[in-house]
Parts: C-alpha cells; structure tokens; sequence
C-alpha cells in the first residue's frame, strides 16, 4: 500500500461516556507519532463539525490537555446526533464532507461512536472511494450499551456498570436500613434495547441479601403477572426488595411498558427517546402488591462518572483509538476496531478489526443464558464476562477545593477554506 500523506480529522457522536477521551487521546498521541500525518484537526460536535467547516487545531493545544484527556470525562471535542441519510437520499451532505476534506488535505478519518457513526464513515469512505479521492477512514468503538456487532465489548461499558453497580449496592444498604417503611427501591438503568447494562451492574448481588434481587432486561418480555410474584416472594423472603431494570423493557407485543404515558419522542437517529421505567414499575409496585416504594433514575451521571472510572476500561479505549491511527498508517481503511478477548483468569485483551458495513448494520443482544431461567436475575456466566471489566480506577486529579479537574480544548480554530457556507438540514 502506498504511503499517504496529509492531515488527520478525529470527531466524536453520539452519547458520551467515561472513557470516550481516552480513544481520542489514543488518536491524537498517536497520529503526533505518524510520519505520514502532517496535522491533527478536531471536528467540533462531531459530523457538523465537518459539514459546517468547524474545525480546530488539536496540534496547538498544550500537552497536558491532550493528557489530561484520559482523565476527563464526556466529549471535549464535542458530539451530536446528527443522522446522514443515504448517499441517494442525500447525497449533499457527503459531497460537502468531501469538500472540506479536500479543502484541508484530510487524508486520515477516525470516527468515534456507534453504530450510527460507523454508518457514517462507511458511507464516506465509499464516496471517497468512488470520487477517486485518497482517505482512509477508521472507526472507533463508543457505547455503554455495549449492543455493537464484531466486539466483545465497547469502551465506556465497564466504566458505566462499575458505577451503576456502586450505586445499586449503596441503594440496597439504604432500602435495607429504611426496611421498617422504604420496603421496595427500584434503580433504572439505561440501555434501549439491549439489557447489557442492567445485567452487568447485578454483579454487585454477591449474595442473597445484596442488591439488586431482581433484574429485569429487553430482551426478556415483561410480565406483569410474573413481575407482581416476584417481588412478593422476595418482599416476604427479605423484608425488603431493591430492583434494577433496564428503560427499554417490552411486553411480549413489543409494546414499551412506558407508552402507556402517551407517545415516546424520538431523538435526531429516529430513535425513541425512553426513560420512565423506574416510575412505572413503582406505581405497579404500590398499586399492585401493595408496598410502599421509591425509585432512583441516575441518567446521565451513570455514563460519566469519572471519579470511579473502570481503568481497563479506560486502557482499551485509549488502545483502540491508537491502534485505528497505526492501522490506518499502515493502508487500512473502512474498518472498526475492535476488542478480542483472548482470556478471563487473568483478564487479557487484544485489538481486530471488522469491516464499518458489518458494525453499523448489526446488534449485538444479551444472551439468554446471562439470565436465570426465570428471567430475573444474572447467571454465572454473565458474571465471569462482566468483572474482568471492572478492574482498576483511573487516577484523577483533585483541586485545592476537594473537587476534581478536568481539562478542555482550547479549541484554536482553523480557518474555513471552501470559501462557502453550508447549512446543516
């Protein structure tokens, strides 16, 4: 494969997480070191950065930023949900994509996210392909849904689980402590349509008495009957019962349990927008069995809690990022990398690669034997996959004022040069 030169772009998408800083700082450390790649741009708010010419100049920034990534949580070069349709439906948004990267001599793509993202840049790179223009383009696994086709896992999974899973034990202590009158607490944890990260956080049930004692994912049809018998029996085995349930849970019909509120709304993917699951299951608590119940909804603060972020988790994220800029040096194109688990006892890991076609057109489900038969809790086998990810913490570093700090790009803007506007819709 020839050698090509010119300019490196990184952006990100869609939901951040923990340790999404940490592939970027894998791609930008490691483009620095590239012969081949003579600059490194970031795309601000991922792909309408691109399409808007918003791009800054990550070589100017300081090197303790570009370090101190690794330790800072959510997107620093920004994200989006920006969904580009197909090349015939809207072939305007990748002529404009190509035309920036032109206009700056972008030879080397990496795109940071899911499967959307990798949609996108098998897209580009197909149109570049097809123009004739030279570009290599790299995806970069990101999802705490952990759903993405080809891997193992994603980055950001374990960081999300080792916190969720905290916070479910801490919930547990405090529903055990309040038994006399808070009986029943349920935790809602996210994850659409994939239980991934409900059934990793059950880890934190290491016996009867921890939390949470009933586990309910996607993947399995909700019953409400069932439901209803399971958390009486464990209400009058324990005195008390702590439930973790993903947001996407379905009936048998596909039905959300939460459209009984009305319409769901839909995020710019055309995605449903879920969450609700914790109140729902708590009115059927009360108004079914009769308990008294609370919930918790830890949103958000669930996929960027730093301060007890799984630093495996934060090691392969930086890994892939790298490995995606080395790969791509080397001719590569039209690929995500990918973690292989080569064992469990002890815990070790290596990259692959898989084609952005096969990524962004598949789903990757729990398996049905992560889960008892009954459907409402964690197995053995679920649980050896799980902990190996959840090992170590990174080293954050703390103020003066007893809080945290993270950096930020400084974001040294460079200047348009296609000589147009472009509207983004």
């Amino acid at each position: 494969m020839a050698q090509l030169s010119g300019k490196a772009l990184v952006a990100q998408s869609g939901g951040p997480t923990t340790v999404i800083n940490s592939s970027l700082c894998g791609v930008i450390e490691a483009s620095l070191e590239a012969d081949e790649i003579d600059g490194v741009y970031g795309a601000h708010n991922g792909v309408l950065g691109v399409l808007t010419e918003d791009l800054f100049d990550i070589t100017k920034e300081k090197s303790e930023t570009i370090s101190g990534l690794r330790r800072t949580p959510s997107a620093a070069a920004g994200s989006c949900r920006y969904k580009l349709k197909s090349l015939d439906e809207n072939r305007r948004d990748y002529d404009r994509i190509l035309e920036v990267f032109k206009a700056h001599n972008i030879r080397y793509f990496f795109y940071i996210g899911g499967n959307d993202s990798m949609d996108t840049a098998d897209k580009v790179a197909a149109l570049a392909a097809e123009e004739g223009y030279h570009l290599r383009v790299m995806g970069v696994p990101k999802t705490i849904d952990n759903d993405l086709a080809e891997t193992d896992h994603t980055p950001g999974y374990g960081s999300e689980v080792k916190y969720l899973a905290t916070t479910v034990m801490e919930s547990g202590r405090d529903t055990e402590a309040l038994s006399t009158f808070d009986t029943c607490t349920v935790v809602e944890a996210m994850g659409r349509n994939a239980g991934w990260i409900a059934a990793g956080a059950a880890v934190a049930h290491r016996d009867d008495q921890d939390a949470p004692h009933l586990v309910y994912v996607p993947e399995i049809p909700f019953s409400l009957k069932r439901f209803i018998k399971d958390v009486k029996q464990t209400h009058k085995r324990l005195g008390r019962v702590v439930i973790l349930a993903s947001e996407g849970l379905k009936y048998a019909s596909g039905e959300y349990i939460t459209t009984q509120k009305g319409a769901l709304a839909k995020d710019a993917f055309g995605h449903v927008q879920l969450g609700g699951v914790a109140e729902t299951l708590k009115s059927i608590i009360e108004t079914e069995a009769g308990l008294k119940c609370r919930y918790n909804k830890p949103g958000t603060a669930q996929r960027n809690a730093m301060h007890f972020a799984s630093l495996t988790d934060s090691d392969e994220a930086y890994a892939v990022g790298a490995e995606a800029v080395r790969k791509a040096v080397a001719g590569q194109s039209g690929f995500m990398v990918t973690i292989v688990r080569e064992s469990d006892e002890p815990y070790r890991s290596t990259t692959g690669l898989a084609t952005l076609s096969a990524v962004a057109n598949g789903e990757k489900f729990l398996p049905r034997d992560f889960m008892n038969e009954a459907g409402n809790h964690i197995t053995d086998k679920c649980r050896r996959y799980v902990q190996p990810l959840l090992t170590g913490e990174v080293p954050i570093r703390v103020g003066g004022d007893g809080l945290p700090e993270y950096v930020r790009f400084e974001r040294f803007a460079v200047s348009p040069a296609t000589g147009r506007r472009f509207q983004v819709g």
